[in-house]
């Protein structure tokens, strides 16, 4: 099923149940009022919100227009917001270009940050950009929404916990992050808010593109109307969604409603180098610093801009029919 939040103007908006081509809703807050408490008491509400999407299907019950620009983050605010590093290919990247070897526990144990989960932008809002010294960058990932996990659960275990899948904007201010790693404590001011798909579906909706814990299905990112990134989730996913799951819940439990992000989608080559450009045949890339890095390994220096005042980003996933999943977020760069 698909499930999205109506930004009503209350803090945590209503939820709704949306149909498969994304077009009409119903509103679903009868069964449950948000889309956290639907999460908290899964088992329960879960199979509701499966008849009433059905009815929604058969056209049973009266709908409503979905306009994607009225709806929230499926989670407006979460209890709990970590996000992995499941492409290697990225993380290799970053450190090649200043010169980093990749440490061999990079292989098998994730790398997780902890981002601001009390705050996240509407899959239509803009991105308030103050100073853009501060290299603002989009980050085009997948995340999935996770009942309660028990602490110490395996990644086979972890994957039944996965209820609901989304896409994401990372955003990331890259000007900041180096003297906040240089402290030696990790990302946070060079993290601002994050922003999530219009709607969350169940893995389910996927078919056969669901396997593994892994989409594999290309992310659409277009940047200032262009084509940019079409890289592929399944393809150099070293980690899957459960073993990031796994990871986060080693030392405690994760708590319903929490978000577990894949980081940035990154595809090699067909050769197996870093990656080429769209426009000249390659999967492209899913944020702006990545061929940033390839500019500096290539020529000794990065061409290309981050983003600034007026650079828009759209981020989405079709199935093989060309019908947009998750809806699409695309948002513009302003200056505050």
């Amino acid at each position: 099923m698909k499930l999205a939040t109506l930004n009503d103007g209350t803090r945590d908006g209503k939820l709704i149940v949306v149909s498969k081509d994304i077009t009409r809703y119903c509103a679903a807050d009868n069964i449950a009022p948000t889309l956290q408490y639907a999460l908290d008491n899964w088992a329960e509400i879960a199979p509701k919100l499966e008849v009433l999407y059905r009815d929604v299907e058969h056209q049973a019950v009266p709908c409503e227009r979905f306009h994607e620009r009225e709806a929230h983050s499926p989670l407006p605010r979460a209890y709990q917001w970590a996000d992995g590093s499941a492409y290697i290919n990225h993380v290799e990247l970053v450190r090649k270009a200043r010169g980093a070897e990749v440490p061999e526990s990079f292989y098998h144990d994730p790398l997780m940050y902890q981002g601001g989960s009390d705050d996240f932008l509407p899959p239509r809002a803009d991105i308030p950009l103050k100073d853009t010294a501060w290299g603002c960058d989009m980050e085009g990932e997948i995340a999935c929404i996770v009942d309660d996990v028990p602490m110490g659960t395996t990644p086979e275990q972890a994957a039944k916990h996965i209820k609901l899948l989304m896409l994401v904007n990372d955003v990331s201010l890259r000007g900041l992050i180096p003297g906040e790693l240089a402290k030696g404590f990790g990302f946070f001011q060079s993290k601002p808010a994050t922003a999530f798909s219009p709607v969350a579906v169940t893995p389910d909706e996927l078919g056969d593109a669901w396997k593994d814990s892994v989409i594999h299905r290309p992310l659409m990112v277009d940047y200032n109307g262009e084509p940019f990134g079409r890289a592929n989730v399944g393809q150099d996913a070293t980690f899957s969604l459960a073993d990031l799951v796994a990871h986060a819940a080693k030392t405690r439990n994760l708590g319903a409603g929490a978000i577990i992000g894949s980081g940035t989608i990154s595809n090699q080559d067909a050769d197996g180098g870093p990656g080429r450009p769209v426009a000249e045949g390659g999967a492209g890339y899913s944020c702006i610093a990545e061929i940033r890095m390839i500019e500096t390994i290539a020529q000794g220096e990065a061409k290309t801009r981050f983003m600034a005042p007026g650079d828009r980003v759209a981020i989405w996933m079709e199935d093989e029919e060309g019908h947009s999943i998750f809806g699409k977020i695309e948002q513009q760069v302003v200056q505050i």
